[in-house]
């Protein structure tokens, strides 16, 4: 399974891959149902997750019900928990809607939810992250995550998401990270998507993110911290819900 799943990822277009994902995942759910994990998404629980990976495949990390993955597990108990997104009156700004939250937010009555992208289909306003068609702080919240490391001008990505962000306002700006690099890899001269993604790990990926990433986004003006929510969940919290310890989440204020 491993490998056919490596396959799709590699050859299938994520516009095409999303809107199959909608009449496999019924099959999926009925196939993995068990009480060894549990997606805290939805409640479903499995006796084991899907494996997933562009380059490197990770086993028992791909939610049957919700097609999350650790992060996005990870960020839903923050935002739950942590933040007011869920009650307050709130306009949120979503790129790259996941699957995983976006039938729940566009369902959220104190939210008015816009979503942005080039290619997706599940993106309301067809956007370029760098030449964005909103006013200057247009929203109280932005999630962008597993975005920027796409883009070749990273600079001008964040500072199109400062610019419409609302003072006082939070974004979290998720990217995959090595935090055992201080810098932040990149060299635009690989092009070739098998080498980009032996390098990269991804094979439309431009660069690796180091330890520096969070005063990138300080760099063009936001307030970053970085948030390691792993650290306030018990051990078996984080093997129960197939989250990856230590993982930082960087929220980001005006």
């Amino acid at each position: 399974m491993s490998n056919l799943f490596k396959l799709a990822l590699n050859k299938v277009p994520r516009p095409v891959l999303i809107r199959a994902s909608y009449l496999v995942r019924p099959f999926l759910k009925i196939y993995l149902k068990g009480n060894r994990y549990t997606d805290p998404i939805d409640g479903k629980k499995f006796r084991k997750f899907l494996p997933y990976g562009y380059e490197n495949q990770r086993e028992n990390v791909l939610s049957p019900s919700t097609l999350s993955l650790e992060r996005h597990r990870l960020l839903w108990l923050y935002l739950k928990n942590e933040t007011d997104l869920f009650q307050r009156k709130l306009r949120l700004l979503h790129f790259a809607p996941e699957q995983a939250f976006y039938k729940r937010f566009r369902r959220l009555s104190n939210l008015d939810y816009v979503t942005t992208d080039l290619n997706s289909p599940l993106a309301d306003v067809k956007a370029d992250i760098c030449d964005l068609p909103f006013e200057d702080e247009s929203f109280d919240f932005i999630l962008c995550n597993h975005v920027l490391e796409h883009i070749p001008d990273d600079r001008k990505a964040m500072e199109e998401l400062y610019r419409i962000l609302r003072s006082g306002g939070m974004a979290i700006l998720q990217i995959p990270q090595d935090l055992s690099r201080e810098e932040t890899f990149q060299d635009d001269s690989i092009t070739d998507p098998k080498e980009r993604a032996r390098i990269f790990g991804q094979y439309d990926h431009v660069r690796v993110y180091g330890r520096d990433y969070f005063d990138k986004l300080r760099d063009v003006g936001f307030k970053v911290e970085e948030v390691d929510y792993t650290s306030n969940l018990e051990a078996s919290e984080i093997d129960q819900y197939r989250l990856a310890k230590g993982e930082i989440i960087p929220v980001c204020r005006k």
